[in-house]
């Protein structure tokens, strides 16, 4: 019987059971995709990272939903290497990571913050039919197109793509009611891997902003905490001129509807968006790596 350590661990957050939680497999080597996604379906998390030497970096990561391979992830990328730096496998200072989207800068600081450089963005405002977006996200359309006279619904990316949506206020977003069969047909037209909406009317005073994420798509009906779609959000940020002096650091809140709120810093100079945030371990142990046969199938 073959076992693997595995964690999960908050994101995000220095409490436990608040964050994101992201499945950490900090020794993957010898497992294949089919038994990769088995672990992440078990797990079942938004992602799962998976982590092997590399022969580009410092450390090889794959991140997995409980339905597919996505090729860039924040949340997963902080908690695994908080929980390196927890184990004493990585020290504080600038780490190498081979992903999907080519090799990235992960940085530790001496206080286990880890902080995330994304891949170069791209932000470009799209039409959308505000009716059919409300619709989408259970919002009266009205509340986007008050913010859209100002601020477009857009395309950005900083290594995975979301449509990055602008609400007038806190009490619409927080009562939006997806319809996901909607939501994942405008994340395929749009090509993106959901949906990020947000608002200035944070619900703390040190809040740059609100975001909720749906990915319905990707097999994530609602992400908790989102790395990848908030250095994509503040990209686009930038690109907007939403600021007449841009921040230096902003400050994300996000999963407060669904009980798993985070904070998730954000910082954008230029072409190079970085994220950060700490991390806390949840749950420890031994998991069973399904088997497989000789062909790499697994076994019922």
């Amino acid at each position: 019987m073959e076992t693997r350590r595995t964690l999960l661990v908050d994101a995000f957050t220095t409490e436990s059971c608040a964050g994101n939680a992201a499945g950490v497999v900090p020794d993957a080597a010898g497992l294949d995709d089919d038994r990769m996604g088995a672990i992440a379906a078990e797990l079942g998390a938004s992602e799962t990272a998976f982590l092997t030497d590399s022969a580009e970096a410092d450390r090889r990561i794959r991140y997995f939903t409980p339905t597919q391979e996505v090729d860039l992830c924040g949340h997963a990328t902080v908690a695994s290497h908080a929980q390196l730096f927890a184990d004493g496998v990585v020290g504080a200072g600038t780490h190498t990571l081979e992903t999907n989207v080519g090799v990235l800068d992960i940085e530790v600081t001496d206080e286990g913050v880890v902080w995330m450089t994304q891949d170069a963005p791209t932000v470009r405002p799209v039409e959308v039919d505000y009716d059919r977006l409300g619709d989408a996200l259970g919002i009266d359309s009205a509340t986007l197109t008050d913010v859209g006279a100002d601020l477009d619904t857009a395309y950005a990316s900083t290594g995975l793509p979301f449509l990055v949506v602008p609400v007038n206020f806190l009490e619409h977003l927080g009562d939006a009611d997806p319809d996901m069969a909607a939501v994942e047909e405008l994340s395929e037209e749009y090509d993106v891997a959901g949906i990020y909406a947000f608002t200035f009317d944070a619900l703390e005073s040190d809040s740059t902003l609100h975001g909720r994420m749906w990915a319905p798509a990707a097999g994530v009906p609602e992400d908790p905490v989102t790395g990848t779609a908030s250095g994509a959000c503040g990209a686009y940020l930038r690109e907007s001129g939403a600021f007449d002096e841009f921040p230096e650091e902003m400050r994300f809140e996000q999963g407060h509807f669904v009980d798993r709120p985070g904070y998730v810093r954000v910082r954008v100079d230029g072409t190079e968006v970085r994220v950060g945030g700490e991390a806390t371990t949840t749950l420890e142990g031994e998991l069973v790596v399904p088997p497989a046969d000789e062909d790499g199938i697994i076994e019922a």
